[in-house]
């Protein structure tokens, strides 16, 4: 009886444990082999920027060393934040005053450069507060912001709405009238993504127990990429413990995110240009070294010629020279 009651104790154990470990060692393998030299940018990087870009706490210096900056980079895109979003959609002009003053400033000291405005907030999804998604005059509210931005000069729309279940019908909906806006101004539409699945049916199983969204099922990525001119994959607080698992994964959610995107639509994946340590993000193993590495072997396997692919560095307020100069090194071709 004492045997046979450890056996019903190892079970589930197994159960749990195995699995991830088969996983971790699978992603270990993703992370070896040699990249290509080609593997590199294609002039079409973006760059998370925080709100002090728009509130008046930056000043003309400023715009001179961002430009210094990036020099020599691949970075095209700037999403600039000018939101967040109210939780009915609307964007009240107090959130960008200094939006003239940046665009033109950016577009004077980086010309080619476009600037996007970075939009967001908390979906609501079964939660008493947050935007709605489901709601038609919120969604006809945040195409209203977003010709509200596009009107205060800047070249694009990057919307960042979050946790996002995989499968959400309206947010399609959202997509199909915001894209209908942006193409009528020639204007890029952007969104920030989550990941996807990294086995069959994840986002099912991570919903049974939490809203967060984590993945999508990357037939749903599919969709949504299909509808944008730009997907930026969050490609980080991925709860990877180690650097060569995190980079594997990276390798992983290329691939899987290159398989499905149209050639159409700019594909970037976005590299931790941040600093914590908690649950979802290791700093010591969610490096801008590895998602480089990770990004390049994935580029490498799958899609080596495809032109419209890059990285989203996130964010300048956080960043640290560490991560500028993994990214110049790793993908940029500059040291």
């Amino acid at each position: 009886m004492w045997r046979k009651g450890r056996w019903w104790v190892l079970v589930p154990v197994l159960l749990l444990v195995v699995p991830p470990l088969f996983g971790a060692l699978a992603l270990r393998v993703s992370y070896a082999g040699d990249l290509r030299d080609d593997a590199r940018t294609r002039g079409k990087d973006a760059y998370w920027i925080g709100h002090a870009w728009v509130d008046g706490r930056k000043e003309d210096a400023d715009l001179t060393a961002l430009a210094e900056r990036l020099r020599g980079t691949g970075i095209r895109d700037l999403y600039v934040h000018a939101g967040p979003l109210e939780h009915d959609g609307t964007l009240p002009p107090a959130r960008h005053p200094r939006a003239k003053w940046l665009t033109d400033g950016l577009h004077r000291v980086l010309p080619g450069v476009r600037v996007q405005a970075w939009l967001g907030d908390v979906l609501a999804n079964d939660g008493p507060t947050g935007l709605r998604l489901s709601d038609a005059a919120s969604r006809k509210a945040v195409t209203a912001s977003a010709r509200q931005v596009l009107d205060a000069g800047f070249d694009g729309v990057h919307f960042d709405l979050e946790p996002l279940q995989s499968g959400d019908a309206d947010y399609l909906t959202l997509l199909d009238d915001l894209g209908r806006l942006t193409r009528s101004r020639n204007a890029p539409l952007s969104v920030a993504a989550h990941q996807i699945d990294p086995l069959p049916g994840a986002h099912a199983a991570l919903g049974l127990v939490s809203d967060q969204g984590k993945w999508w099922s990357q037939e749903y990525f599919g969709e949504v990429a299909r509808r944008v001119d730009q997907i930026a994959v969050m490609s980080y607080d991925t709860w990877m413990p180690l650097e060569s698992v995190y980079g594997g994964y990276v390798a992983q959610q290329t691939a899987l995110a290159l398989e499905v995107t149209p050639d159409s639509t700019d594909l970037l994946m976005g590299l931790p240009f941040f600093h914590e340590d908690d649950l979802g993000h290791h700093e010591n193993a969610e490096t801008v070294e590895a998602a480089v590495r990770g990004v390049r072997l994935g580029l490498g396997r799958t899609d080596p010629d495809r032109e419209r692919f890059g990285v989203a560095l996130y964010v300048d307020f956080a960043e640290e020279p560490g991560d500028w100069a993994a990214y110049r090194a790793g993908w940029a071709r500059t040291g």
